[in-house]
């Protein structure tokens, strides 16, 4: 069975990346303070990606390979077109409504998939394709900072567009299966296909109402720890070093979380909450370091906080996707794979621009890093209202084994390989 886990695993988020290096290098050259020019870029570079209940539809409706690899165009179109840019307005169509829906139509589907593919080492593999994230933070500021000196941000975008470009073949290596668990017959209404009918399930509106307030501050760091470092003292190798240590955390926790989940010792539900607690104390921890002070200091205070914040983050990642088998089934996880992700981006638009606001009110990123620690701690709070996530005194269940899923047929349930022109379909088994 072709697993995309490998596949996208190094591609899954340089556009989410590069958008964010690459905006921030012109909001410098405009002299731009933070608070405006976060809310300014904000709706273009979340509200996009609020569109994956969109991905999940057309996923449903054609299956997840066409709905990938037109994603993959759209967004590798986005880096090209912002290439040839003569305003800010282009880069903002570009970078934010081309690339980010292209961005929508790839992460929901190829998730969602994902998931679908495994069941006993499913947190794992949602795990290994998630590293893309970290990886990118670790490699891709230096190597697009490379780029930009080279090649100036006009070429930098149209080999970023390359790049993003390999979503597309990824995509081709999706192979659609039929799982127990799927629904008999296709969504016949819109709104179906979009599968807001999941907000019924108590479970599911607890589990994005926590997403939301997570979101809030979940995605601070990735835009605002490079200069709170600076602001602490450290120059410029310094703050470089303390989101390198961010990345490394969540590269290896989530590695780590993926094995720890998947030995069914602890719920899922119960590890989410955990983990998300601990990634809002990581960002209370980041916003309390005191003053460096002085260039050339490693900044180990700030440094051993941010690794610990990309521990904790790095886990709480794979564990808010492969937890929705459980609450929705395995048949509707691409659908609720797009909701979630539109809910944490709905929390993701309100977190910059709150970060930048205080950032200027205050004169550093203290109050900014507790604001949103303390959304993602609510957040936390919240997930307790999931099952099992809080210990009960009933007997555990065998560990290894994983829940059932409407009638999956579990340890090793039988999925079936759909080819097309094959009427007849060969049985295969999941990992």
């Amino acid at each position: 069975m072709g697993s995309p886990t490998g596949c996208y695993a190094p591609w899954a988020s340089p556009s989410l990346t590069s958008r964010s290096i690459l905006t921030e290098t012109l909001r410098r050259r405009r002299g731009s303070a933070p608070w405006p020019w976060q809310c300014s870029r904000q709706p273009v570079r979340r509200g996009p990606e609020v569109g994956g209940p969109v991905g999940s539809a057309l996923s449903t409706r054609w299956g997840a390979r066409p709905v990938v690899m037109v994603g993959g165009v759209l967004t590798s179109l986005g880096f090209v077109f912002s290439a040839f840019a003569h305003s800010l307005l282009h880069i903002y169509l570009g970078l934010g409504v081309l690339a980010g829906s292209g961005w929508a139509l790839v992460f929901a589907p190829a998730l969602g998939t994902v998931s679908r593919y495994f069941s006993r080492r499913r947190v794992l593999a949602v795990g290994l394709a998630l590293t893309g994230n970290g990886a990118s933070s670790l490699l891709l500021a230096p190597a697009l900072q490379l780029l930009l000196d080279n090649f100036g941000w006009r070429g930098s975008l149209l080999l970023l567009g390359a790049v993003t470009l390999h979503l597309t073949p990824c995509g081709a290596l999706l192979r659609p299966l039929a799982l127990p668990g799927d629904p008999l017959a296709l969504p016949r209404s819109p709104l179906a296909a979009l599968g807001l009918g999941l907000f019924r399930h108590r479970a599911f509106l607890v589990l994005t109402l926590g997403t939301a307030l997570v979101g809030v501050g979940y995605f601070i760091p990735y835009v605002h720890l490079a200069p709170h470092a600076l602001d602490r003292g450290l120059g410029g190798y310094g703050a470089a070093l303390v989101v390198a240590a961010a990345a490394v955390g969540d590269i290896g926790a989530r590695l780590l979380c993926g094995w720890l989940a998947d030995q069914g010792w602890v719920p899922l539900p119960r590890l989410l909450t955990v983990f998300g607690a601990l990634t809002g104390l990581g960002l209370l921890a980041v916003g309390l370091v005191p003053v460096v002070g002085n260039e050339d200091s490693w900044g180990g205070p700030l440094l051993a906080a941010a690794g610990v914040y990309g521990l904790s983050a790095g886990s709480y990642a794979p564990l808010i996707f492969c937890v929705l088998p459980e609450l929705v089934g395995i048949g509707n996880v691409v659908q609720a794979t797009g909701l979630v992700m539109m809910l944490l981006s709905l929390g993701g638009l309100l977190g910059p621009p709150l970060s930048g606001f205080l950032r200027d009110e205050t004169g550093d990123f203290t109050a900014s890093f507790l604001t949103c620690g303390s959304f993602v701690l609510s957040g936390s709070f919240v997930y307790l209202g999931l099952p099992k996530a809080l210990p009960s005194c009933r007997p555990a269940s065998r560990p290894g084994t994983p829940p059932p899923e409407m009638g999956e047929l579990l340890p090793v349930p039988q999925v079936a390989l759909l080819s097309p022109g094959d009427p007849h379909s060969t049985l295969d088994t999941t990992c």
